[in-house]
Order: C-alpha cells, then sequence, then structure tokens
C-alpha cells in the first residue's frame, strides 16, 4: 500500500511539469501568421465558371503620371496603369496556365496613342530583355477610371505572356517597360504588388523547395 501510494505522489508531481514542456513546444513550434505586404495595390482571387478557372488578380494600379516626380520615362503627359491576373484551371492554385498583362494610358493629347505598329511590348527584369509580343486592344477597360473628361484619350492594351516570364518579372529588382516609343520604369510598390501576386500561387511547389 506504501507503495502504490508512493507512486501516485509521484505522477502527481510530474504531471504539471509535463504540461508545461507540452505548452512551451507547442510555443515553440506555432508559426506567426504571415505580415501583410503594404503595397496599396488591391488583390483579389475568384473562381470564373464560365472559363472554369481560378482567377487572381492585381487590380488596375497606377504606375506614373505626369505629376510624378524622380522617373525616368518617356511619358510626359500620359498616365500609365497596369493591371495583372493568373489564370489558374479548375479550382486550385498550385499551377497556372498564362498570365495576363494590361496597361491602361490616358492622355488628353490623342496622338499619344499607340497605332497597331507600335505595340510591341519588350520588358527589361534586371537586364534580362524579354520580347514579349505584340499587345492588343482589350475587349474592356475595366478599371479604367472616369476622372478625366470624355474628350480624353484612354487605351488599355493587353498581352497574354507565360507564367514562367512573368515569375521572372515578378521576381525582378529591376524592371523596365516598352510599348512602341512609350518606355516607364515600374515603382516599387509596383514591384512589391506583382512579388505578392505571385506568392499567391504555387504554393505546394513553393513549400516543397522550402521557400
Amino acid at each position: 500500500m506504501k507503495r502504490l501510494l508512493f507512486l501516485l505522489l509521484c505522477c502527481a508531481a510530474l504531471l504539471p511539469a509535463a504540461s508545461h514542456a507540452s505548452r512551451a513546444q507547442d510555443k515553440k513550434g506555432a508559426q506567426p501568421a504571415p505580415t501583410p505586404v503594404k503595397h496599396g495595390g488591391k488583390i483579389e482571387t475568384k473562381y470564373d465558371g464560365v472559363a472554369r478557372e481560378t482567377v487572381v488578380e492585381l487590380k488596375r494600379m497606377q504606375v506614373t503620371c505626369e505629376m510624378g516626380k524622380g522617373l525616368e520615362s518617356t511619358v510626359k503627359g500620359v498616365c500609365v496603369s497596369l493591371q495583372v491576373s493568373l489564370h489558374c484551371p479548375g479550382q486550385q492554385l498550385d499551377y497556372v496556365r498564362h498570365a495576363t498583362l494590361r496597361l491602361t494610358f490616358e492622355t488628353k493629347d490623342w496622338d499619344m496613342r499607340h497605332p497597331l505598329d507600335q505595340r510591341d511590348l519588350t520588358v527589361v527584369a534586371d537586364g534580362e530583355v524579354l520580347r514579349l509580343g505584340r499587345m492588343r486592344l482589350a475587349a474592356q477597360a475595366q478599371g479604367v477610371s472616369d476622372s478625366w473628361s470624355a474628350t480624353d484619350s484612354k487605351e488599355t492594351l493587353e498581352a497574354q505572356i507565360p507564367y514562367q516570364t512573368f515569375r521572372k518579372v515578378a521576381q525582378a529588382t529591376s524592371v523596365e517597360v516598352s510599348v512602341g516609343r512609350t518606355a516607364f520604369q515600374l515603382r516599387d510598390k509596383n514591384l512589391s504588388a506583382l512579388s505578392d501576386l505571385n506568392n499567391r500561387v504555387n504554393l505546394a511547389s513553393r513549400q516543397a523547395a522550402g521557400n
């Protein structure tokens, strides 16, 4: 009886220590919640039942405007905005079929529009030149600001590019874009938004690689 009582007392003494160690281990293994990236852009994920694909989209975001200072560009009198969407077949985010890039140009000078032979898209990402073909007029200029008068020229061009090419751009620290004779450089907030957009997809492969 004395031996049984002694064993019970020992177990009772060990239980608080074991409980404390378990709580400490759980606290150590807990992963902190990811800090939201502050770039000013808006990213949305939605499923398109008609196209049967999941679309992760960076909504229209300003790149540069005539009021911007300190930016090397050839877009005087032109406001440029970008919009990017990643297209994933089905209801998943681990495989991206392609990316769609939209550029909106707003200007008071109709001569600043891009005729057919001035729509070739070239991107320089960290010094690597990527020639992405000819852009086309977007079917619907969604998200274009109505703050300018109806007499202003608003032109939205779009191009479909491979996801691997988009990923190079999203991971770059310096990106220059040219469409015909119009050239401009993406700002830090644009680069952060593209990186954030890219981080919303390919989650499984990134976790497997330890990134």
